[in-house]
């Protein structure tokens, strides 16, 4: 017998019958008026009554049963995110990264940190002389040393664990170390393993908080980079290996093994957790290498406005460099077909500016007109670079515009730049990427990224960029408007924005 809970379940009614001597099935609408009268007979009553065809309960009643199947698809997990709220800021003074709030350890203490695709661990600088000390004037802002001792659910991660890759140095002590070295020069973090919670909310119309517990790095010793404003405040890396936090949390069930990310054109993002896309979103497989995995995909053919060129090279998509990094033929093709369409006055040489192709800007001007330009991948999706312009201000009432792609010697990396504009999946189970073109204030109808409901929409924001190439550090970026930034119910968040805003500006 249904009840009038199940009688929600399908969208359809199938009824039995028989025509001409055979059997039929006919369909009904779950709200048509036969299946109403079928109802009423039974004295099935809907909660709340039966909603008017075409009215906004109908259009809801709908829309909530389309969230129920989604949701039952994805094992019945909405999406997670950080319990601070999903939004994510690029920060031009800090390393050109975009961050996010995570809270972590009991009781809860919270870090401002970057994430980044490219590598695998999560790491928060300890208490140590090898760290990034604040800012003198941060002294308000989130704690910025990670201390076991301070947490009563922190654990160190013994030596003869899965996840400790170094057990032959640990000889010396009884807890796993650990050592990440990046391909920015003579940068890396070292120190050792710990267990901890970090705070999590649900996405979805009722938030539910909670704590995973997850395994991260208490960095003792941070060099290069990360002593020169990079990731002052540790790094949350997103990467592919089972050490990373998505690939934890998808082991012990909390959500789908995938995350996305969004890329406002204000420098405002979002980030969520379990979130696999949208059915209308463009994707093309991961060439995921099992020794050296990263988020790697295969470019077929590179379009610089109406022209395009086949060419087949594999690209590494990594939040946590910020402009766009390739080798020839790539290079050559993108900026030659750039400039050749370009009217504007090239800039001179100069060698604080990593890029190759810049040019003037008269007083009047905010950019210049550029040709697109798009990645053609395997399936034929075209990947937009929205936004692969960088503008600098020179000295003072000066400014270029630069196509904000460098020039690689071996290596091929989408940068930030190039995801600017663009909501992009990262689907580790089904090995795919995804993106769509999105506005992350938004929400997908579809499949909806959320937009946790601490976060409310700034104003007009446009610091950019992230691994800071050599030289870049004299020149100073040009926001649109001031930074203005208003978070509901969140007075840290407040507090964190509001003093970012007199650090950069």
């Amino acid at each position: 017998m249904l009840t009038a809970s199940q009688l929600l379940l399908p969208a359809l009614l199938l009824v039995a019958g028989v025509a001409g001597g055979a059997p039929s099935l006919e369909f009904h609408h779950r709200f048509s008026a036969r299946v109403r009268r079928w109802a009423d007979s039974r004295g099935h009553e809907l909660p709340g009554g039966w909603p008017s065809p075409g009215g906004f309960a109908y259009v809801a009643a709908l829309a909530g049963h389309d969230r129920h199947r989604a949701l039952s698809a994805a094992g019945g997990r909405p999406p997670l995110t950080f319990s601070e709220g999903n939004a994510t800021l690029k920060v031009s003074n800090l390393g050109f990264l975009h961050y996010a709030l995570v809270t972590v350890g009991t009781p809860g203490h919270t870090f401002m940190v970057a994430l980044d695709t490219g590598s695998d661990l999560f790491w928060l600088p300890c208490q140590c002389d090898g760290c990034t000390p604040p800012p003198s004037s941060a002294a308000s802002a989130p704690a910025s040393f990670y201390i076991p001792s301070l947490s009563s659910t922190s654990q160190a991660v013994p030596c003869n664990s899965d996840f400790c890759g170094l057990r032959k140095e640990c000889s010396k002590t009884s807890s796993c170390p650990y050592k990440m070295v990046y391909v920015s020069a003579d940068t890396s973090s070292s120190g050792f393993l710990v267990e901890d919670v970090l705070y999590l909310s649900t996405e979805d119309t009722h938030p539910q908080f909670l704590k995973a517990q997850i395994m991260f790095g208490c960095g003792e010793v941070q060099t290069g980079s990360f002593l020169d404003a990079a990731a002052p405040n540790g790094l949350f890396g997103l990467g592919v290996d089972m050490i990373s936090v998505p690939s934890i949390l998808a082991q012990k069930g909390l959500t789908s093994n995938s995350f996305s990310m969004c890329f406002g054109r204000d420098g405002i993002g979002r980030i969520s957790f379990g979130d696999q896309g949208s059915s209308d979103q463009e994707e093309t497989p991961l060439d995921i290498n099992q020794k050296h995995p990263t988020y790697a995909i295969t470019i077929t053919g590179i379009a610089v406005g109406n022209n395009l060129m086949d060419l087949e090279v594999s690209t590494i998509f990594d939040t946590g460099t910020s402009f766009t990094y390739l080798a020839d033929p790539a290079y050559t093709y993108i900026t030659d077909g750039f400039h050749s369409q370009v009217q504007a006055n090239r800039h001179a040489a100069d060698s604080r500016i990593p890029f190759e192709y810049c040019y003037d800007l008269s007083s009047s001007e905010a950019r210049i007109q550029t040709p697109s330009i798009s990645l053609r991948t395997v399936g034929g999706s075209l990947f937009p670079a929205i936004d692969p312009g960088q503008v600098i201000s020179i000295q003072q009432h000066e400014y270029v515009y630069c196509l904000a792609i460098v020039k690689s010697t071996k290596l091929n990396i989408i940068g930030q730049n190039f995801m600017t504009g663009v909501r992009v999946v990262f689907d580790r189970e089904r090995k795919i990427l995804g993106w769509k073109k999105f506005n992350c204030y938004d929400t997908d109808s579809l499949n909806p990224l959320s937009i946790n409901s601490r976060n409310s929409t700034p104003e007009n924001y446009s610091p950019q960029e992230t691994k800071n190439p050599a030289g870049a550090s004299q020149l100073r970026h040009v926001s649109s408007s001031p930074p203005l930034v208003w978070w509901h119910n969140n007075s840290l968040l407040l507090m964190m924005f509001v003093l970012l805003h007199l650090l950069i500006f």
